[in-house]
């Protein structure tokens, strides 16, 4: 495959080709890909199958929320494999509204976000939800080491739609009177400060999502928040969407809710259904469960992580599951068996 990283929403890109093959067959199916562990997955295995099944050269873009969803509405992109709809259900809609995108398929059928304590702290001091966080003491437990008056809330990564969900979160629901709201950088850091609070038996209130290898590796306690609502969503996404477009300065408190557990489906740009029906089907077939991802995200970051390659595991998980031949043709699974 050929992988580019997407700088900015106008898809400035510095490509890398690791190894790609026009084919007559399938043309080039321009894939957008982004900077967190599921999402390589998932594009790597659906972007093995595309290229040694349906002799599709396949081009990854990775970057990003706002760029890489861009690239998929103004047709720069055909298919994005990780879609987290609700987070982004106001920009995707109006193009979905058109016939320009479409959701197919549920790639993963129960993926959760939201706020995190580490176990040991949540339970030596009786937190279970955001109301318990509310307290000088408490925010001393997670002292900001860049701000002693406060402690740290190490939120969603800037550039990424749960970035801004939070800081509406953050100062709806007052913890930003006892937390600074402190943006990572990049998934990679995000995971290593929830690993390194852990290693050092320290206390971590941080953003997180399931289901991921991390889950499974650290005591992580999910702090109950007022209870998904639509309606409430609604009117918090507004003031999101407000903060997106004309900067922090709109930040404003309403009501905020939860996030909604959501099965997450693929995106693709409907010329690839009309040009390329046959891999619009197999996207629309595929589907992994949160447990076997769990299992496929710690062989990633087990084994095959420091050698950069996602594909290593993808290759993993065709020779070690059959579940991937149910999403194909018999002809396209004998030739992706054949190639590994």
């Amino acid at each position: 495959m050929k992988i580019k990283k997407l700088m900015s929403a106008a898809v400035i890109t510095a490509a890398a080709s690791l190894a790609s093959t026009a084919h007559a067959d399938c043309g080039t199916v321009q894939m957008g890909d982004f900077d967190w562990n599921s999402a390589k997955l998932h594009s790597a295995i659906a972007g093995y199958i595309l290229e040694n099944g349906y002799n599709c050269n396949v081009e990854v873009t990775t970057g990003s929320t706002l760029p890489i969803m861009t690239g998929l509405y103004n047709g720069d992109l055909d298919v994005v494999m990780e879609v987290w709809y609700d987070n982004i259900v106001d920009q995707f809609k109006p193009y979905e509204d058109k016939g320009v995108v479409k959701r197919i398929g549920v790639n993963t059928p129960d993926s959760g976000q939201g706020f995190y304590v580490d176990g040991p702290t949540a339970r030596k001091h009786g937190i279970t939800s955001v109301d318990d966080m509310l307290k000088p003491e408490i925010a001393m437990l997670f002292q900001d080491p860049e701000n002693d008056s406060k402690g740290r809330m190490t939120s969603c990564i800037s550039g990424w739609s749960c970035y801004t969900i939070n800081l509406v979160k953050h100062h709806s629901y007052g913890l930003d009177q006892f937390y600074t709201n402190y943006d990572p950088g990049s998934s990679g850091a995000l995971d290593a400060a929830i690993k390194g609070a852990f290693q050092k038996q320290q206390p971590i209130f941080t953003y997180y999502w399931e289901p991921t290898a991390l889950m499974g590796m650290v005591d992580l306690v999910k702090l109950e928040e007022p209870a998904y609502e639509q309606g409430t969503w609604d009117a918090m996404m507004v003031v999101v969407n407000d903060i997106k477009a004309n900067g922090v300065e709109k930040l404003v408190k309403v009501d905020a809710t939860a996030y909604r557990d959501m099965e997450l489906p693929v995106g693709i740009n409907t010329r690839l259904e009309r040009e390329e029906p046959a891999v619009a089907d197999f996207l629309g077939n595929y589907t992994i469960s949160s447990a076997d991802l769990s299992k496929l995200l710690v062989h990633y970051l087990d084994k095959d992580q420091a050698d950069g390659e996602a594909e290593l595991t993808a290759r993993h998980f065709l020779t070690s599951s059959s579940d991937w031949e149910s999403w194909v043709p018999a002809d396209v699974a004998q030739k992706v068996k054949d190639s590994l």
